[in-house]
């Protein structure tokens, strides 16, 4: 039996979790550090403490599983994306990352588009240039601490540093670095052309494999500090949602995941390499060999119904307290009892702007035809088809580009409502399923680890062995053109509002 390691280098803490070949869990342990916040706006942790917490991670799951080292067989790393790791020449981390939601980059996101131009960054890296990408926040270091550039021998990303300090390689792959905004993404490599006009040095950058290949070996240091071989592989990974993707089985034309976590987000593969000129969606290299997916974000998705339980919700709370449930189960159970429109109660999503499809960050939430009739529990499933709603605005956006999606995974807090699932399948007209293992982006790089390791000949073998459907919600065809009748008044509203979102931000 052959063993492989996923390893996620999260935003709150890193998971390592140890699979048998055929993606059965063996053991997990999971480490935690602190998020540090030094301005309004900053986002900034220790690339230490994301390699101690992987160490101590690799040592538990070994000390767990009592797997003699030699039977495991690679390793693949995720993580969250976008993150500037700068190293100088003695390899030292010469400040803290600045990761993914870090907000400070706004005037180099205008540099970035006044210098590559709004059309071109669009044609060459697929996306427009915004606050969370790599690039913008390399230009925000060489613009303000100019001392710390000076001295930077390479950039690398989260997961890219950690895959350093186990190999001793300076390596990177087309997922995460399609958000660096430095990739010609049609071409899955670095643009000569962005950097020149950036004033990036080329050599600062790591060498772009695509994810399953093998990008180094663990050191003799590495192997005698954790307690693998020196001879394991560490292949080139993913990034978190590329990652997911694997994790579910999301590697083939017409399949899709949507996630319900604190934003929701549709990912979509596509073997054809897509863009959308009006940037409303992201394109990334996926973790497939030549092949993308795309990715509609919408910013307020399960965290429009945190907002809700926490400051609507009390009497469920105390309820599903003395019952011993989650109060997500007691909502769930009183927004089922509501029909589908919420009494003609609308919602939008937009407590804190959003991306797909309007990029506008002065957009905000709205409940629309309120009344005396309306109780609780109508906002609550107006809360939860609003977000619904959003959601197949990215499917939206997506079949303007001539994806089309059959095959809906569903991932996330928010998928495990049967009522949220029923949702999607009859907005998006396809089947929405969950998957049998859990373990998304971790077992989605161990797949990837198990192709570079020769254990499956491709990621979609692997995906076919490993990947099981769980939990099958088939859409309803009466609910679906209910849904369309509401979906249709849902899109006339923002347009409506849009001029007062900009003016109540003046306010």
């Amino acid at each position: 039996m052959s063993y492989i390691l996923g390893i996620d280098i999260g935003t709150s803490g890193t998971k390592t979790v140890l699979f048998k070949e055929d993606g059965t869990p063996v053991s997990s342990a999971t480490y935690e550090y602190p998020l540090y916040t030094p301005q309004n706006g900053y986002a900034e942790q220790d690339p230490l403490d994301w390699w101690n917490a992987t160490v101590n991670g690799i040592k538990s799951v070994l000390s767990q599983s009592n797997v003699p080292a030699e039977e495991i067989k690679g390793i693949g790393l995720s993580g969250q994306m976008h993150g500037l790791v700068m190293l100088d020449a003695e390899n030292n981390v010469i400040r803290n990352s600045i990761i993914w939601c870090d907000q400070r980059t706004s005037a180099e996101v205008n540099e970035i588009t006044e210098k590559v131009g709004a059309k071109r960054i669009v044609e060459i890296t697929a996306n427009p240039a915004i606050t969370g990408f790599t690039a913008a926040k390399i230009l925000w270091v060489k613009n303000n601490e100019p001392e710390n550039y000076e001295k930077t021998r390479h950039i690398l990303l989260p997961k890219d540093y950690i895959r350093f300090m186990l190999t001793g390689e300076y390596a990177t792959e087309v997922s995460d670095a399609s958000g660096m905004q430095l990739l010609d993404i049609p071409k899955r490599q670095w643009s000569d052309e962005v950097l020149t006009k950036l004033g990036i040095d080329k050599s600062l950058l790591a060498k772009v494999y695509e994810s399953p290949e093998i990008t180094g070996t663990l050191t003799k240091q590495v192997a005698e500090l954790t307690g693998l071989a020196e001879s394991t592989i560490v292949v080139g990974g993913a990034g978190d949602n590329a990652a997911a993707a694997v994790g579910t089985g999301v590697v083939e034309d017409g399949k899709a995941f949507t996630t319900i976590g604190s934003s929701g987000v549709v990912f979509a593969h596509t073997d054809n390499i897509a863009i959308d000129p009006k940037g409303r969606v992201h394109t990334f290299c996926c973790a497939v060999p030549n092949a993308w997916h795309v990715m509609g974000v919408t910013q307020s998705a399960g965290l429009s119904l945190k907002w809700f339980r926490d400051n609507l919700a009390w009497g469920e709370m105390e309820t599903s307290l003395n019952m011993g449930v989650d109060p997500y189960y007691i909502m769930d159970k009183q927004a089922e009892r509501v029909p589908i429109g919420a009494n003609r109660l609308l919602y939008l999503p937009y407590l804190n702007g959003e991306r797909t499809p309007h990029l506008d960050p002065n957009a905000r939430g709205v409940f629309f035809g309120l009344s005396t009739m309306h109780k609780k529990s109508d906002m609550l499933r107006a809360v939860m088809e609003g977000v619904s709603y959003s959601l197949r605005d990215c499917v939206e956006v997506m079949a303007e580009m001539g994806i089309s999606v059959n095959d809906m995974m569903a991932t996330g807090g928010g998928g495990s409502s049967p009522l949220w699932r029923q949702m999607l399948a009859d907005l998006y007209s396809c089947q929405v399923k969950t998957t049998l293992n859990k373990e998304g982006p971790a077992l989605g790089v161990a797949l990837l680890a198990a192709v570079g390791a020769g254990i499956y000949d491709s990621v979609q073998e692997a995906c076919k062995e490993v990947i099981k459907p769980d939990k099958i919600q088939d859409p309803i065809a009466e609910n679906s053109a209910e849904y369309d009748k509401v979906y249709r008044m849902y899109t006339k509203l923002y347009p409506a509002m849009k001029q007062s979102f900009e003016e109540l931000s003046k306010i």
